[in-house]
């Protein structure tokens, strides 16, 4: 068997281990959205056509059934759940539906203080709304014969609700939504949607929050780059906002770097999604697009953009995007030929702006999915800002595939991540790291 097919049966089966069955997806009210390849949302899921002028605020919410719930003396367990809406902005400052959960744990918070906040930022699930990561509270293992979704970071979330702690997990700007296509690795539209969550969390009625309720943001990938944002974006986007710590892993700051490492891995159709997300957020580059993709590339793009991981990895593992273009060269050898998209990738850099609250930038040393050096230097950037920086190599060896070396540090270093945040919502004082971060990677 590949190692990436062992890698998706494990990732299946750790799902499975958190869920009493696979929720099929035709099994849905008549009342849900059909969104695409077989998959039915529920209707909440459609933003309305007006959305309020705050930041953070409610649009709408309800009663999320988690997958796994057991009765507990002081309810049920691990907490109670509310699904979300809640509106934020993008990053052409337009208004932006996003949804995602809020869980109440039933574990007393025996730590310093108020019952903590924490906002989990999920890994790269896909790009089809189906994907969304509330979702997978309520379905952690969807497989339906066209689709196939892995709630892995429900894992995350209930190590955090068994110590007491609030979570929101953010769905990111159009995943979940209907009304737009999800502008995967945009680091505005991440960073906004994180900071709005605990925003979202805050105004909502029967819950243990409380203005003094620490705050911290968690994320590994897709969502260690939407928490590093978010981290930078805080002083300025969201000042009434005080951030406790951030856990920041494998964090995707430099896209021009990722994109010449995920071309030809397990995970090559995180390039469709990259696109597709970059195309939302900038109609002005669609003239480029549509110049130099080929006719296969354009119909990688249109069936990725209802994709989850599991699909990609199963249809698209090993693609590369000289397959996908006119002239046969890479999207990365395009991307540097063409001011337009370089500087808008550019733009998407992380760590060119100072967090003014602790972060923890962990990387495995043989990360070649998101590369270690690029992960690294995220932390010397902010190092030479001054920022107070915990940096955590995760020494590995090399495991035989981009993949595996890319997700197993997610499973060595969460127990320590979540033990770094918890020690910052208790309210100890953090150690930086930045007087003896290495020079070389």
């Amino acid at each position: 068997m590949p190692v990436s097919a062992r890698l998706l049966a494990a990732a299946v089966t750790t799902a499975t281990c958190l869920c009493a069955t696979a929720v099929p997806a035709a099994a849905a009210p008549e009342s849900d959205v059909v969104v695409s390849r077989g998959v039915t949302i529920p209707a909440f899921y459609t933003p309305p056509a007006d959305l309020p002028a705050a930041n953070g605020a409610v649009i709408r919410s309800e009663p999320l059934p988690l997958a796994l719930s057991l009765p507990g003396l002081t309810g049920p367990l691990p907490g109670t759940a509310t699904r979300l809406m809640y509106k934020s902005t993008d990053s052409n400052g337009g208004p932006v539906a996003v949804t995602g959960a809020y869980i109440e744990p039933s574990a007393t918070w025996r730590g310093n203080g108020a019952r903590p906040l924490v906002v989990v930022a999920p890994g790269t699930m896909g790009q089809g709304d189906q994907c969304a990561a509330s979702l997978a509270l309520q379905r952690p293992l969807l497989v339906n014969g066209k689709t196939l979704s892995v709630g892995y970071e429900n894992l995350a979330i209930y190590r955090l609700l068994a110590r007491g702690i609030a979570v929101v997990v953010t769905d990111y700007a159009g995943l979940g939504a209907t009304d737009r296509l999800h502008t995967y690795v945009n680091r505005v539209d991440e960073g906004h949607a994180v900071l709005d969550a605990v925003r979202a969390a805050r105004s909502l009625s029967g819950t243990s929050v409380t203005p003094a309720s620490r705050v911290a943001l968690y994320g590994y990938s897709q969502g260690g780059g939407a928490t590093a944002s978010a981290a930078e974006l805080q002083p300025s986007y969201a000042p009434d906002i005080t951030l406790a710590g951030t856990a920041a892993g494998a964090p995707p700051a430099d896209l021009i770097e990722v994109t010449k490492s995920i071309d030809g891995s397990e995970l090559a159709g995180a390039l469709g999604w990259s696109v597709n997300g970059f195309l939302q957020s900038d109609p002005a580059l669609e003239p480029i697009a549509d110049t130099h993709l080929n006719t296969a590339g354009k119909a990688a793009l249109k069936d990725l953009s209802t994709m989850c991981v599991g699909d990609a990895l199963l249809s698209y593992n090993g693609a590369r995007s000289t397959k996908w273009t006119v002239d046969g060269r890479s999207l990365a050898d395009i991307v540097n030929a063409q001011p337009a998209l370089k500087d808008f990738l550019d733009d998407q850099r992380i760590g060119t702006l100072k967090p003014a609250s602790p972060v923890r930038v962990a990387t495995g040393t043989s990360d070649n999915l998101v590369p270690h050096a690029q992960a690294r230097r995220l932390a010397a950037d902010w190092c030479a800002k001054d920022a107070d920086v915990t940096y955590e190599p995760v020494a590995l060896p090399d495991l035989g595939s981009a993949l595996i070396n890319h997700f197993t540090p997610l499973l060595t270093d969460q127990g320590d991540a979540i033990g770094w945040l918890t020690d910052r919502l208790n309210g100890k004082q953090a150690t930086s790291d930045c007087a003896s971060l290495p020079r070389r990677p």
